[in-house]
């Protein structure tokens, strides 16, 4: 059973106890363990039992009853693995296994907007400019990260080296890319820095340069005048 949950969000544990023989939680042992055997939570015939609960999981944990799953908050990345429930009938003679089940948890943490800053304008003397593009604070990392130029008659796909950076306590991803590429006078440009994730792409607003850029700039003057 595969689940998924967003970084500091609540994500779900399920067990999927039918109780066919409607057996009262006061004759039950209830617990969750990660793929280390360190118990997130434990329902002793009817009572939790933080007894046996590891530290890191206090306090976030709570057990839907009626759905029989166990509900861990602040979700964080380290969280990412495979759990077991366990399910025991406390009878005369002891712990008897009723039911067991695995689930994998994975951990999703959203990419900002990629943003296109200049690092060098053209000059006059040169028709080169710099661009960087950067995302911060997401989780899985990136499949890649990079430019799209589009002119009147084509569209380019620049391909960049990634840098990325990893958090050591959040273990949040930050990446970016530059480029650096010459502009002829008269040219007509559009620039947007695309990051392409496992299973969507974000997308940057467009920086202009040329025809484009002047549309732009009236477009501000006209709608967004200054006081």
């Amino acid at each position: 059973m595969k689940s998924q949950a967003y970084f500091n969000k609540t994500g779900e544990l399920p067990c999927h106890f039918t109780n066919s023989q409607n057996i009262s939680l006061d004759e039950l042992v209830v617990f969750w363990q990660d793929q280390d055997k360190l118990v997130l939570y434990e329902l002793f015939r009817g009572k939790e039992n933080p007894q046996n609960v590891h530290p890191k999981y206090k306090g976030r944990t709570s057990f839907d009853k009626d759905n029989w799953t166990l509900k861990l908050h602040n979700v964080q990345i380290k969280d990412k693995g495979s759990y077991q429930c366990f399910i025991h009938h406390k009878g005369p003679k002891g712990l008897v296994p009723m039911y067991h089940m695995s689930s994998d948890l994975s951990v999703l943490a959203n990419f900002s907007q990629p943003e296109i800053m200049v690092t060098s304008n053209r000059t006059e003397n040169s028709g080169i400019i710099n661009l960087t593009c950067s995302s911060v604070q997401g989780y899985p990392e990136p499949k890649e990260m990079y430019f799209k130029l589009k002119t009147e008659n084509s569209t380019t796909k620049y391909d960049t080296a990634m840098k990325k950076s990893q958090n050591n306590v959040t273990e949040l991803y930050n990446v970016s890319v530059s480029l650096s590429f010459s502009v002829p006078e008269a040219s007509n440009v559009s620039i947007t820095c695309i990051l392409q994730l496992e299973s969507m792409e974000l997308h940057s607003l467009p920086y202009n340069i040329g025809k484009a850029a002047s549309q732009d700039y009236f477009f501000h003057q006209v709608l967004y005048p200054k006081c």
